[in-house]
């Protein structure tokens, strides 16, 4: 058996580079392919007459868009009785995020967080629902955008009838999946009959073990998180996550400026929100790799942005918004896990989790 605890977080980590050089190569595929559907050589003269202090403030508005996302896992920590900093918690949803991205998805970024947590004294329920509760906020904002995206659209003659279906079903999942929670705790035994039979034939068709009683801390996790929100402090953890997705946004703005192009709100909205929504229905692509840059350049070009535009600011901002947060995090999470052998003398039951 010790044999096998030592082994194990070695093929754990393999497997995390595995996944990381798969990521890479899917990624530079998608980048590579990209330029070919539009004109490199107007691009690269769009790329050489940038206004770059533009850029980098396009950099320091993607730096906030973390500790927006901090400050709503902090809220969260806070109402548990925890006093972690805004940085801790962005460099913890930072590290957790690219982990998950490269392995495990949601799950082995959950695992991380908890992990990272755990080192900072807080106990593995209240880390699961600072992870996960501003997860499910996110879709909030993110689905309020997409509304004002559609109407944009609409009003710009850009959507069809088949579009406008697909969004308003994918908008309608993501707010389904948000309070979806509040109908669970008022029918709690109905919710677990639910999710029990989901996730069991989930994992029936995976080929995987399954236990009930996992399933029921989670719920219990999550009812216990939405209970956590009443009496008005909901606003900070969802305040957090709207500004997520408004410096994100606020990013390709100022890369669409330094580009030359003062684009249009609306359109913005449109070709921001969207992709991204489309990105959360493809939850099975780590990072939404390929479904967000060829739908960002392919809805801008359709409203009138210019090719070698929309090819320049679509890949610019994958690089600040995602490559390199994605390297950063990899970065801080070795950083954060430092004493890890330190501290195998004394094995930590959160560390296993």
């Amino acid at each position: 058996m010790n044999q096998e605890n030592k082994t194990s977080p070695e093929k754990s980590k393999n497997k995390s580079f595995r996944y990381l050089i798969i990521l890479v190569i899917v990624g530079l595929a998608v980048n590579f392919i990209l330029p070919k559907l539009m004109d490199i050589n107007q691009a690269f003269q769009v790329l050489l007459n940038m206004t770059w202090w533009l850029v980098f403030a396009a950099a320091f508005a993607e730096v906030l868009v973390y500790i927006c996302y901090g400050f709503s896992m902090k809220s969260v920590l806070d109402i548990q009785g925890h006093n972690l900093s805004v940085f801790q918690t962005a460099l913890i949803f930072l590290s957790s995020y690219s982990v998950g991205t490269v392995a495990g998805g949601w799950i082995g970024s959950a695992a991380a967080s908890v992990s990272l947590f755990a080192k900072k004294g807080v106990k593995p329920v209240d880390s699961t629902v600072a992870g996960f509760l501003p997860s499910m906020l996110t879709n909030i904002p993110l689905s309020l955008l997409g509304i004002v995206g559609m109407i944009s659209l609409g009003l710009n003659n850009g959507l069809s009838q088949a579009r406008l279906i697909q969004y308003s079903v994918f908008i309608g999942l993501l707010l389904l999946i948000s309070f979806a929670p509040l109908i669970g705790l008022a029918f709690p035994k109905a919710a677990f009959k639910l999710v029990n039979w989901a996730l069991w034939h989930w994992n029936r068709f995976r080929k995987k073990p399954y236990e009930p009683q996992n399933t029921q801390d989670m719920l219990e996790n999550i009812f216990d998180a939405w209970r956590l929100m009443g009496k008005g402090n909901w606003w900070a953890p969802l305040l957090g996550v709207t500004g997520y997705y408004l410096f994100d946004m606020l990013t390709m703005s100022l890369i669409f400026r330094a580009a030359g192009y003062p684009i249009k709100l609306g359109v913005l909205i449109a070709g921001y929100a969207l992709p991204q929504i489309l990105a959360k229905m493809a939850f099975i692509i780590p990072g939404g790799i390929g479904v967000i840059e060829t739908a960002m350049a392919g809805l801008f070009v359709s409203q009138a942005v210019p090719d070698d535009i929309a090819l320049v600011v679509v890949l610019g901002y994958r690089l600040i918004s995602f490559w390199l947060p994605i390297l950063f995090g990899f970065l801080s999470y070795f950083l954060l896990n430092r004493n890890k052998d330190s501290s195998k003398e004394k094995p930590d039951l959160h560390d296993e989790i």
